[in-house]
């Protein structure tokens, strides 16, 4: 019989793991965000204003990256609510369990390898 979802004992070791991951994201957009502060307290930036355009691709590369972890950390929150549920691992496709593996390199993944390369 094929098995339909992970153990508790999995799931709480992916729990572990996705909590690991959240703590550094979030350190980094904390750092992101500090970046950002720093910025915009800098008397050189107020002095300039913003005409300066390597400042502004600056802060507008910082802004995008800030952004792009905040969407990481809202699918790793959303994967870790996944577990709590006991859902975590099944692909939204197939519905058959994701790989360890894959889980283990992108543990936000709600699509099997398969299901993915047919999108």
């Amino acid at each position: 019989m094929e098995k339909t979802r992970y153990t508790d004992q999995e799931l709480a070791e992916f729990e572990a793991l996705i909590d690991s991951k959240l703590e550094e994201a979030y350190k980094l957009l904390n750092f992101y965000k500090g970046q950002l502060q720093d910025k915009s307290l800098s008397g050189d930036a107020k002095l300039r204003g913003y005409d300066n355009s390597a400042e502004t691709f600056e802060t507008e590369n910082i802004n995008m990256l800030a952004a792009r972890q905040s969407k990481y950390i809202k699918h790793l929150e959303n994967a870790k609510q996944r577990v709590i549920n006991k859902v975590y691992g099944i692909c939204r496709e197939s519905g058959k369990l994701i790989s360890k593996e894959r889980l283990k390199a992108v543990p936000h993944a709600t699509l099997s390898i398969a299901a993915k390369k047919s999108h």
